[in-house]
Parts: structure tokens; C-alpha cells; sequence
């Protein structure tokens, strides 16, 4: 039987009976410890609906990425259409887009949805693997940043992206400024490679907010910085606002990090199920 128009959601609309949804657009992870695998295995531990769209299939494992073929423009664009115009999104988070084509139509596509948007602007993975190509640098500051609500660069995706080496917190206060020249409404600064305490700057030009959390001993932390911009989107799906949805994810990501498990001969992914998981750990 047919749907009706008027039974579709918009895109910010709630579903009667159904949890908020949020969307990934991502590339794939083989090993299931960052990428769309680590945002939807967030998005069901935070109580939200997620839905991927995949930008790029990567065979990696816990020693680093093998290959990465990316998708082509028609079929990253198919798969959002088919789940905006029928499910509809409250939040969209997006990770690997690889190549200045696909920045540049998944921005144009985020533009025309209206809903938050989380920028995690994905430049190489946890093993310095380069997931972006640099001539579509220049494509993420002028078309994807502007559509962000929040935009979550570490510190080798500021200096990548702005050129500021953040070495301190107060290279953090530069960098979150020279992101906001790009246009997005938050900048989140992750500063979880200094020394000392894991800290972050989440900063609007006017609020600053500092988020600490002690530091882990703990070297499996692969899809750190995938899990953390998802929790994001999670809360805003939920109706929190910048503030509580940062904050509240900081929260969990901290915990994934305690609970990081080792797989394989490297480096492991965090734990998303950390909070449900019963295990005895040696």
C-alpha cells in the first residue's frame, strides 16, 4: 500500500512513538571501532534511531587502514534522499567525505535539511592514515563548515584546516576563533592531545565553555573522536541544546575511553556499550 504524503515526516519532525533519528554520513570501518559502525553503535546506546549513509568503504583494522574506495557522488546522494525524504532527520553528524565532490554535495544536500548539523571534519585516522584528500581542504572551509551547527576538529584537523599548531590552552582560544571563520555556529576543540587532563573548548565567539575529564591509561581509543561527534548529535536529536548535548557527550566518550578494550595486534576502539557492558577485565 502506497504512503501518503501526508504521512511522511518532515525533516525535524518526531514520529509519534518513535525515538529521535539521527543520521550518519560516513565512511564504513571493517573493524567496527570508528566510522558509521561507531556512530550507530553510540546512537543506540544514547536512545536515538540511527541511519548512515556511506561515503566510502575502508578495509582496516586495528594496525591501520588497508584501502579506501570512495562512493560515487550518485549513490551518497541516493542513500540520503531515501532516508530524509521518507524517515526524515532531527540531527546529522558526518565524518569521512574524502574528496572535494563529495564535501561539496553533502554540504549543498545538509544546507536544504534544516536540522543541526555536526561537522567532525575527518582528515586521518587514529593510525595517520589520510582520509581526505588535500585539495578538498579548501571545499570543507568554504561549503561544509558553514552548514555546521557544531564543528569537532582535533588538534591535527585544526592545524590541517587552519594552520594554528595548538601546543597550550590558550592555542586552543586561537584555534576555536580561526574555526569559526569558516562559519559554523560552535567550534569544539579537542584538545586530548596535550599533556595533562583531556580537555576540550567548545567556544560560539562569545561563550566559552571548558570541558575536563581526568586522563585514561588506556591505549585503545580508536573511533574516539567518531563516538564523541555522534553523542553530540545524539543529544541535539533529543531536543538539548549545544551546551548539554557537548556536555552530556563528553560524559559518555569519557567512559568509552575507560572502558577500551583491546582487539587485535593495535590499537583498539573505545567501548560504546561501556555503560550497559558487565565484564571482568584482567
Amino acid at each position: 500500500m502506497p504512503i501518503s504524503a501526508s504521512a511522511v515526516p518532515s525533516a525535524g519532525e518526531r514520529s509519534p512513538g518513535a525515538p529521535p533519528r539521527v543520521l550518519t554520513v560516513a565512511g564504513s570501518d571493517s573493524g567496527g571501532g570508528a566510522g558509521i559502525q561507531a556512530d550507530l553503535k553510540t546512537m543506540l546506546a544514547l536512545g536515538v534511531h540511527g541511519m548512515s549513509v556511506v561515503t566510502a568503504v575502508t578495509a582496516q583494522n586495528s594496525l591501520g587502514v588497508r584501502g579506501a574506495w570512495e562512493l560515487p557522488v550518485e549513490a551518497v546522494r541516493a542513500q540520503y534522499r531515501a532516508v530524509v525524504d521518507d524517515i526524515g532527520v532531527q540531527a546529522v553528524k558526518t565524518g569521512m567525505l574524502s574528496s572535494a565532490p563529495l564535501v561539496s554535495a553533502v554540504s549543498e544536500l545538509l544546507a536544504a535539511t534544516g536540522v543541526p548539523v555536526v561537522v567532525d571534519p575527518v582528515g586521518v585516522s587514529k593510525h595517520g592514515d589520510p582520509l581526505l584528500a588535500a585539495s578538498a581542504l579548501e571545499t570543507v572551509r568554504t561549503e561544509l563548515m558553514p552548514v555546521a551547527t557544531v564543528a569537532t576538529p582535533n588538534l591535527d584537523e585544526v592545524a590541517q584546516l587552519t594552520g594554528v599548531r595548538v601546543t597550550d590552552e590558550a592555542g586552543m582560544r586561537r584555534a576555536a576563533g580561526a574555526v569559526l571563520e569558516f562559519g559554523p555556529r560552535w567550534a569544539l576543540i579537542k584538545g586530548g592531545h596535550l599533556p595533562g587532563d583531556a580537555v576540550d573548548l567548545l567556544y560560539d565567539g562569545t561563550e566559552e565553555h571548558w570541558l575536563r575529564a581526568p586522563r585514561h591509561d588506556n591505549r585503545h581509543t580508536h573511533g574516539t573522536g567518531c563516538t564523541f561527534a555522534a553523542a553530540i548529535a545524539a543529544g541535539l536529536a533529543g531536543g538539548q541544546d549545544v551546551v548539554a548535548a557537548v556536555v552530556a557527550a563528553k560524559e559518555y566518550v569519557t567512559g568509552a575511553i575507560a572502558g577500551g578494550f583491546a582487539l587485535g595486534a593495535g590499537i583498539g576502539p573505545v567501548d560504546h556499550a561501556w555503560r550497559t557492558r558487565t565484564r571482568t577485565r584482567d
